[in-house]
């Protein structure tokens, strides 16, 4: 299945979460954000949320400045 990661396009196997995006990109779980399709999707909810064909998926860190 094809989708967009953060603007680049990603093939992951169907039926993929976010938690299994998330280890195909290899970021951790710590200090992010995920949205799928401009809906935010609440860390409790990664593992149990599936992405589809032609999803936009993006992965968002915090940072800190002064």
């Amino acid at each position: 299945m094809k989708l967009l990661a953060n603007g680049q396009p990603l093939e992951i196997g169907a039926g993929a979460t976010v938690d299994s995006v998330l280890a195909h990109l290899e970021v951790g779980r710590r200090g992010i954000a995920v949205a799928v399709n401009g809906a935010v999707i609440p860390q409790s909810a990664w593992d149990a949320t599936y992405v589809a064909e032609g999803d936009r998926v993006e992965v968002l860190s915090a940072a800190q400045g002064g």
